[in-house]
């Protein structure tokens, strides 16, 4: 029996909820994956191994899903860890960006002195879908002059454009998988 292979095993890993968090959405759950501890490794390996000896100063994860995979990619990369977390839930000085969402703004924040200007950061989350979140961070990190170097994520979902919005920033995507539709 052949053994499947680790773009197969993460999706298999990863469960499909219809309907959430509206009728129509099917919401891609990582938390299976963050479950099952091989595929957990496998994402984690292939999300570090581009930059596996490269100089990387700072891994980005945005709340929530991104601490935990950008957590394990900084351990991995011996990179120190910045959580960009939604307004006033971090405890120092912050500098925050305002950015769309589908009904109103929202507006997320990082630590002042999180960032030093030339640090070379990757970005991780668990899914791009539309790119509003992750866009937000990226100008956010670039506006304290990080050096983004990627914007990682387990998901891609094509169809929806968010990557577009990312590498119009001049950011490269990096992506472990695809989901067609939304």
């Amino acid at each position: 029996m052949n053994e499947k292979t680790a773009r197969e095993e993460l999706i298999e890993s990863i469960r499909t909820i219809p309907d959430y968090p509206k009728e129509g959405i099917l919401f891609r759950d990582i938390t299976t994956l963050l479950g099952n501890a091989k595929a957990f490794r496998r994402a984690v390996d292939a999300l570090v191994q581009p930059w596996a000896g490269s100089k990387v100063d700072q891994i980005a994860g945005i709340e929530a899903r991104g601490f935990i995979l950008g957590g394990a990619v900084a351990h991995q990369l011996s990179a120190g860890f910045v959580p960009i977390r939604k307004k006033g839930k971090l405890p120092h000085e912050t500098v925050s960006v305002a950015y769309s969402l589908e009904y109103g703004l929202d507006e997320m924040e990082m630590h002042k002195d999180a960032i030093k200007p030339g640090d070379k950061v990757i970005l991780v989350d668990d899914l791009i879908a539309t790119g509003g979140t992750a866009e937000a961070a990226c100008k956010l990190l670039q506006s304290m002059g990080a050096e983004i170097v990627a914007a990682c994520f387990i998901i891609d979902l094509p169809d929806i454009g968010g990557r577009q919005k990312i590498e119009a920033l001049g950011v490269p995507v990096r992506t472990l998988v695809e989901f067609s539709g939304h």
